[in-house]
């Protein structure tokens, strides 16, 4: 990864704290080629796979999560064509989301609840001559440019057919985007709801014709990128509390050396897992790695804090360390947040244990 990362330190506070770089964001990583990591050089990217992609996200959070979050929003879009049977589709979206002149959303968190048995699909699907007509709401999606986006998401049909994953447009008639959504930090992310008011799509809109088939299929890549902020935030933690630790916090650089070991060793069973394709047939490791990942990122957070000492409440002192703070709090809780995950952890332990007592 040849990247310039200038852009992305120095405009990191202010895409946390407001929108003002937001519409700029998704053209800066479109022009350092970001968004071309991972994809098949014949399809207009730079090869590799997702695993490189995720590092590369990993990179760009050390610099700024909203950042990073945007880039895995676009980068999981994207992801989503490259894994569809709809080539037209691909051809017709691809090139714009790659050079970063159209903004691409996953919208998708509420499918993956919906394959784990957690909440219902909130598109509704009406059959038509000529395609289908939705109905419906997404509460909560991130990269919603002003300036063009589309969007994936899961649409329940009511007739009884297999649910859908689709794409909508912004200029669709009948969607409408919200002001973005008052957060507590990456507020430069374009985040906003959306609201769906008897939408005409047809096939050529159609991304895959079974969810249920296709969400097991992407959902390494979907939570193998998203692995990639807890990578970047904790490396990026831990390097400061190891410089932060002088002759007076001494006494933490083991404990920060160890939690780099900790995260060497999951990043690489992370990575290997992506490589060798055994998380599309068990995703239980996969969660496991994710909570893991989360919780480095905590304890990383705790050990730059204790090795600055009351310097990181000097915010002139230590103003990035405060930017991580919040932006550690997003970790848990992003889609699927680690209570989801456990709780899917558990359930499957409680089958397993049925089905050996039977």
């Amino acid at each position: 990864m040849n990247a310039n990362l200038d852009w992305f330190t120095a405009h990191a506070d202010s895409l946390d704290q407001g929108d003002q770089d937001a519409e700029a964001l998704v053209a800066e990583l479109g022009r350092q080629g970001l968004f071309r990591i991972g994809v098949p050089a014949a399809l207009g990217g730079l090869d590799g796979d997702t695993v490189d992609a995720t590092e590369a996200i990993a990179r760009v959070t050390e610099k700024s999560l909203t950042a990073a979050f945007v880039f895995w929003g676009q980068r999981t879009f994207i992801e989503y064509l490259l894994q569809s049977p709809n080539a037209a589709l691909r051809e017709r979206l691809l090139p714009d989301l790659l050079k970063g002149e159209y903004a691409g959303a996953t919208g998708l968190s509420n499918a993956m609840k919906f394959l784990c048995g957690i909440e219902a699909l909130q598109i509704a699907a009406t059959p038509e001559a000529d395609g289908w007509r939705l109905d419906g709401q997404l509460p909560w999606v991130t990269n919603l440019r002003r300036a063009g986006f589309v969007v994936a998401a899961a649409v329940a049909p009511v007739n009884g057919e297999p649910a859908k994953i689709v794409a909508l447009r912004s200029d669709h008639a009948g969607l409408t985007r919200s002001d973005d959504l008052s957060l507590i930090a990456l507020k430069g992310s374009n985040t906003a709801a959306l609201a769906i008011d008897s939408i005409a799509i047809g096939a050529d809109d159609i991304i895959h014709d079974d969810a249920c088939g296709f969400l097991p299929q992407v959902r390494p890549a979907f939570l193998g990128l998203q692995c990639g902020m807890s990578i970047g935030l904790a490396r990026a933690s831990l390097k400061a509390g190891q410089q932060q630790a002088g002759a007076a916090h001494a006494i933490l650089l083991p404990q920060i050396t160890a939690a780099q070991e900790r995260l060497s060793a999951v990043s690489s069973e992370l990575f290997a897992g992506l490589r060798d394709g055994r998380f599309a047939d068990d995703a239980a490791p996969l969660f496991r790695l994710r909570i893991a990942l989360a919780e480095i990122v905590q304890q990383a957070l705790n050990l730059e804090l204790e090795a600055s000492g009351g310097r990181a409440y000097l915010i002139d002192q230590n103003r990035h360390f405060v930017r991580r703070w919040r932006e550690a709090a997003f970790v848990p809780v992003v889609t699927p947040s680690l209570t989801q995950l456990q709780g899917e952890l558990a359930k499957r332990a409680q089958a397993d244990a049925i089905a050996q007592a039977a």
